[in-house]
């Protein structure tokens, strides 16, 4: 596993030396526990710094000063883990994993413990967990979890007027978003990703329902 290095994270500038040797532990448990448990597609790996981490980790440049973050349907820590990572010593950081998967809760917990990265895991689905969120976060993110009109259904109860959700999308993004503008109305900003040349980070502000 991990054929590639920290190396390529090395084009942002947001990510330290300390970060990088953090995210090399994170890297580590994962090979480790993915012998026994099925936490990401074997296919991706051989590539897991740019296909995982890089790709996760690029979401800290469009919104560099958030420090609270939720991030739905975690899975393996994908991007919430890394970024968590990645902010472990700004003071104020503090991110929450939503992951309904015992088996993946205990490893995201594992991640935290050896890497002291300031996250809570919360093990439930992210309908339930949404109900009982009090300060709203400055970031809602997610990947690979839901077509988009579903993930605006999922967020809209945790963001306030100052929250950004951030999802990494691939091509079909278009047309995930032809669906949702018809019951939501919401602010929108695409930026290109670093790692799939038809992927786009996705920013959504001012998210309303419609009707």
């Amino acid at each position: 596993m991990a054929a590639e290095s920290a190396g390529c994270l090395d084009g942002l500038d947001y990510v330290s030396e300390q970060a990088k040797a953090r995210l090399k532990d994170y890297v580590a448990l994962l090979g480790k526990w993915q012998t026994t448990h099925n936490l990401v597609s074997a296919a991706t790996l051989d590539h897991v710094w740019s296909r995982h981490i890089l790709d996760s980790a690029q979401l800290l440049g469009v919104v560099p000063d958030a420090r609270r973050w939720i991030d739905m349907g975690s899975g393996a820590g994908f991007p919430g883990m890394v970024i968590a990572i990645l902010l472990a010593d700004r003071d104020g950081a503090r991110v929450t994993l939503v992951e309904s998967n015992h088996k993946k809760c205990a490893f995201l917990r594992a991640v935290a413990r050896q890497t002291n990265a300031p996250v809570d895991v919360a093990c439930e689905r992210v309908e339930s967990f949404a109900q009982g969120v009090g300060d709203r976060a400055d970031v809602i993110s997610a990947r690979a979890l839901a077509p988009f009109s579903d993930l605006l259904r999922l967020a809209e109860p945790m963001m306030s007027d100052e929250s950004v959700l951030l999802l990494l999308k691939g091509q079909d993004f278009v047309y995930e978003e032809q669906n949702a503008s018809k019951s939501w109305g919401y602010d929108l900003v695409l930026t290109d990703s670093i790692t799939d040349p038809g992927g786009r980070i996705v920013a959504v502000r001012k998210l309303k329902g419609k009707g």
